[in-house]
C-alpha cells in the first residue's frame, strides 16, 4: 500500500503559534466556542498549572539524580497537552494516565508527594483512585498501553450503567485515557480501540506524540500520522498542536462533551516533544540531535502561553506570583521527600487480593519468621 500523501494530512488544530500570537488554524473554527467558555482566571490557572509542574518535574529529576528515587519520568515539554486536556474534564469523569501525567494528577487532586512515593518504591500504587479527594484519577501504568484497556472497560461499564447520554451535563460521565506514540504500537491500544468502537464507549483516547518511543522515532513506527489509525477502527480523530494549551483544552472539551452525550469514542493526537529523557535511566543524546531538541525548545509551551497572556495584559506581578508558587511547591516536595521513611515489608502483601487469601497470609508469615532469624531481627 502506498504511503499516505501530504494532501491526506490535516493541519493540526492550533490557536497560538510558536511565538505566542493568536493565529487560529483553518481547522480550529469548530473549537472556538469552547475557548469562549474561558475566563481570565481560567487562563491564568493554565499558566499556574504549567509553571508548577515544570518546577516539580525539575525538582523530582534532581532528587532522582541525588539518589532519592530509582527512576523518574520527566514531563518537560508536554505541559500544555496535559494541562489543557485535564482542565477540559469534568469532576465526574475518570482519568486513566500512563506514567508521566504528573500535572493531570495534580489538577485532579493528587498530592505530588504520592507520585514521588510511587517512584521511590515506598508504595505499590501511590494513591487510592476511589478516594474522592483524588478526583477519579487512576493509578499510573508502567506496562505500556495497558491503561487503554482499563479505560475502555470502565467506559463500557458507564454505558451499561446508563451514566451516558442522559442530557444532564452534571451527571453524564466520560473517560479520558493518556498514552504515548510508542504505546500506540502496542496490541493493547489497538484492542482497546476495537472494543471502544464496537461498544461506542464514552471515551477520549489522548495520544501524546512526543516524537520518540524511548529511542525509536515516530516515523519508524508508522508510515501514516498516528491520528489516522483511529479511523480504521471507526473512531473520530483529530491532530492538534500539543504545545498550544488552548488547542488542547478546546479540542478535548468538545470531544469529552460528545462522549458524555453518547456520541461514542474519539482520539486526539497531540503533537508535542519530550525535551528530557524518556526516564532518568535513558540517555537521549545517543539517538537524537541537539538541533532537533533545540528546535522544539524554541516552541516551548510555557513561554508561548506567557507571551499570549502578556498580550492580554497580564502583569509581571502575576507571573512573579505564579513562579513563586511553583518554586514553593518544588521546595515542599524536596523537604517531604527527604523526610520519607522506608515502608514496612508487610505492604508487599497488602491489596494483592481484595479479600484475605491463605497463600498470601502464609507467605507473609514466612517472611516475618525469616527476617526474625537474623541478628537484630531484620534481613
Amino acid at each position: 500500500m502506498p504511503r499516505t500523501g501530504e494532501d491526506d494530512r490535516m493541519t493540526p488544530v492550533q490557536f497560538l503559534d510558536a511565538s505566542g500570537t493568536f493565529t487560529p488554524s483553518a481547522t480550529s473554527e469548530q473549537y472556538q466556542p469552547f475557548l469562549d467558555r474561558l475566563t481570565e482566571t481560567d487562563l491564568q490557572q493554565f499558566y499556574r498549572d504549567m509553571a508548577s509542574v515544570r518546577a516539580f518535574d525539575e525538582e523530582a529529576t534532581n532528587l532522582q539524580r541525588q539518589g532519592q528515587m530509582a527512576l523518574w519520568p520527566p514531563s518537560h515539554g508536554q505541559e500544555a497537552a496535559q494541562v489543557g486536556s485535564a482542565r477540559a474534564a469534568r469532576a465526574q469523569d475518570n482519568i486513566f494516565p500512563s506514567y508521566r501525567e504528573h500535572v493531570v494528577g495534580m489538577i485532579r487532586g493528587i498530592d505530588p508527594i504520592d507520585i514521588i512515593r510511587l517512584m521511590r518504591g515506598n508504595t505499590h500504587g501511590g494513591w487510592n483512585p476511589s478516594d474522592p479527594k483524588n478526583g477519579n484519577f487512576h493509578l499510573y501504568t508502567l506496562v505500556l498501553g495497558a491503561q487503554t484497556l482499563h479505560a475502555t472497560g470502565y467506559a463500557m461499564g458507564l454505558n451499561f450503567d446508563g451514566a451516558v447520554g442522559t442530557g444532564d451535563p452534571e451527571r453524564d460521565e466520560a473517560v479520558l485515557v493518556y498514552f504515548g506514540d510508542g504505546s500506540s504500537s502496542e496490541g493493547d491500544v489497538n484492542e482497546a480501540m476495537v472494543f471502544a468502537a464496537s461498544y461506542q464507549t464514552p471515551q477520549v483516547f489522548f495520544l501524546q506524540n512526543n516524537q520518540w518511543a524511548i529511542s525509536v522515532p515516530v516515523e519508524r513506527q508508522s508510515r501514516t500520522p498516528l491520528y489516522q489509525r483511529a479511523a480504521g477502527f471507526g473512531l473520530n480523530s483529530v491532530q492538534i498542536d500539543g504545545n498550544d494549551v488552548l488547542a488542547s483544552y478546546a479540542v478535548s472539551a468538545k470531544h469529552l462533551d460528545e462522549a458524555r452525550a453518547g456520541q461514542g469514542p474519539s482520539l486526539i493526537e497531540a503533537m508535542t516533544y519530550r525535551v528530557g529523557a524518556h526516564t532518568t535511566s535513558d540517555d537521549p543524546t545517543k539517538y537524537r540531535s541537539n538541533e532537533e531538541t533545540e528546535s522544539w525548545i524554541a516552541r516551548d509551551p510555557i513561554t508561548r502561553f506567557k507571551t499570549y497572556l502578556q498580550g492580554l495584559g497580564a502583569s509581571q506581578a502575576f507571573f512573579d506570583e505564579a513562579d513563586a508558587e511553583a518554586a514553593a511547591l518544588a521546595e515542599d516536595v524536596r523537604v517531604r521527600t527527604l523526610a520519607l521513611e522506608a515502608p514496612d515489608s508487610s505492604i508487599i502483601f497488602d491489596h494483592v487480593y481484595s479479600e484475605p487469601h491463605p497463600v498470601i497470609a502464609e507467605q507473609k508469615t514466612w517472611l516475618e519468621q525469616y527476617e526474625a532469624s537474623f541478628e537484630g531481627g531484620a534481613a
